[in-house]
């Protein structure tokens, strides 16, 4: 979450754009985008320079040759407004669009080759160049941080249903997951890839020795992560995103997920997503596998029957619902839920409050979390009302202290110590059969107990007694303010 200074610099960096006439959000995010992103190139490859140089060897595979000097960052930031425009669009942008991954196809060579450099003069290119240079973007989170604020300004964003998930949610379920090496990751509303970059960093620090065997480390780079989006701009800022996370080839393609284009089935050990829910489809547009599962246009409908398409038996996914899934009477409703606890296997339900997606959506949410089994296997299923993210539930969203993602998080881990809890208290298991005798109702407040302290009030008559004294010591004040006057 931004606050304060980054904040600042970020919303400095905004008007910049804005004062010069670049008033469309998503055109000024590319545009940042891009030049973080020559940023952190040069800046990892300062890194590299500086690790090589103490052992006194070669830097492995350089960014930069000797002929894209002019293209670092640290050499051209220092040029004159004029020589530095002409430097990034003449060398620096024609370098990261066409000659970074020149002969390779991957995710990055193919959505960089539509990208348009747009800083409309070489003054506002300078502007924006000291305000980036003053940024840490080495460090994930503030780079993350960063993203996610940018991605906030997009007013159209709440038709649409993108870019709306907070950064530490999507930790705390990469966290709940506890992705490895041996996963395949997918992502099928991918946005700015959110959640498989966040998955991509889990890996990278939990398996770091494991990723140095060839064959993982070529899995890591080239097919655990994928990712689908209609919107060319986002493919660019995903796949930029996963290549400054050590992923070079991600399959980010350009793909409805819903459509029958989609015939990635059983593929996928886990899915982590929170699927646009704003809106409807037409049927005709939809897979007809989907709607064998839930006859709806509820896109949050679909997007579960698709999760449970797309995994692999035995595969596990997480993904934000909006409330309306847990305790909707539709039969498309019903129906998506009893599949999820009849055939598979309910494991989890976190309900979050509503103020989480503040400042842009007030709507209540929860993450759903299930694995595929084809045959069933829900036992219990674990509920846990979380009161607090960490931030304050109003549009400010300050940093506060109450914050219930640890213990969701160890509470998760260690569900045999949960079989004591009473309804009462904020987590607690419920059996299959209760659910299924409620209809599959999934929201917690169907099961969770409200403890009621008796309070003991004075009699009557003392209570009167009491008025009658405040009567006369109002009347006896009344008396002495009139002598007064």
């Amino acid at each position: 979450m931004i606050t304060g200074e980054l904040k600042n610099k970020i919303d400095g960096i905004w008007d910049i754009f804005w004062s010069s006439g670049m008033t469309n959000p998503l055109t000024v995010i590319e545009q940042i985008t891009y030049l973080m992103f020559i940023k952190i190139l040069d800046d990892n490859e300062l890194r590299k320079e500086a690790n090589a140089a103490a052992f006194d060897m070669e830097v492995v595979d350089p960014i930069f040759d000797a002929q894209h000097q002019d293209c670092r960052w640290h050499n051209f930031r220092h040029y004159e407004a004029d020589a530095m425009f002409k430097n990034m669009t003449e060398k620096v942008f024609p370098f990261i669009k066409n000659d970074l991954h020149a002969g390779k196809d991957t995710a990055f060579a193919r959505y960089m080759k539509d990208a348009l450099f747009l800083v409309p003069t070489a003054r506002v290119l300078l502007r924006v160049v000291d305000a980036l240079d003053s940024l840490d973007l080495n460090n994930k989170d503030i780079m993350g941080d960063v993203y996610e604020y940018l991605l906030s300004q997009i007013a159209q964003s709440g038709t649409n249903g993108q870019f709306r998930t907070p950064r530490h949610i999507i930790r705390m379920m990469v966290e709940l997951m506890q992705p490895t090496v041996d996963d395949t990751i997918c992502d099928p509303a991918m946005g700015s890839a959110g959640f498989i970059c966040a998955a991509a960093q889990y890996v990278s620090e939990h398996y770091a020795s494991e990723l140095m065997k060839t064959e993982n480390k070529k899995h890591y780079t080239t097919t655990m992560f994928t990712g689908f989006d209609t919107d060319q701009t986002m493919l660019r800022i995903g796949a930029m995103n996963m290549m400054l996370h050590g992923v070079e080839a991600p399959n980010i393609t350009w793909m409805d997920s819903l459509s029958e284009d989609n015939t990635h089935r059983e593929e996928y050990s886990l899915i982590m997503a929170n699927p646009p829910f704003t809106g409807s489809l037409d049927k005709e547009t939809v897979s007809k596998d989907l709607l064998n599962l839930a006859e709806t246009r509820k896109t949050e409908l679909l997007f579960l029957a698709l999760f449970l398409k797309a995994l692999k038996v035995g595969g596990r996914c997480a993904s934000i619902v909006p409330d309306g899934v847990l305790f909707g009477s539709s039969k498309a409703h019903k129906a998506i839920r009893q599949e999820i606890v009849e055939f598979n296997r309910l494991e989890a339900v976190i309900s979050m409050p509503s103020g989480v997606f503040k400042p842009y959506a007030g709507v209540s949410t929860a993450i759903l979390i299930f694995t595929k089994t084809g045959h069933g296997g829900t036992d219990k299923v674990w509920f846990y009302d979380m009161k607090a993210d960490g931030f304050s539930l109003d549009d400010k969203r300050s940093a506060i202290a109450d914050n219930d993602i640890p213990d969701i998080i160890a509470r998760f881990h260690n569900l045999a110590a949960e079989e004591s809890r009473e309804r009462t208290e904020q987590s607690f298991l419920v059996p299959k059969q209760e659910i299924v005798d409620n209809g599959y109702d999934l929201s917690i407040n169907k099961y969770k107990k409200t403890e009621y302290v008796p309070v003991e009030y004075p009699p009557t008559s003392e209570i009167f007694a009491q008025l009658r004294e405040l009567e006369a010591e109002i009347q006896k004040g009344m008396e002495e303010l009139e002598g007064m006057v």
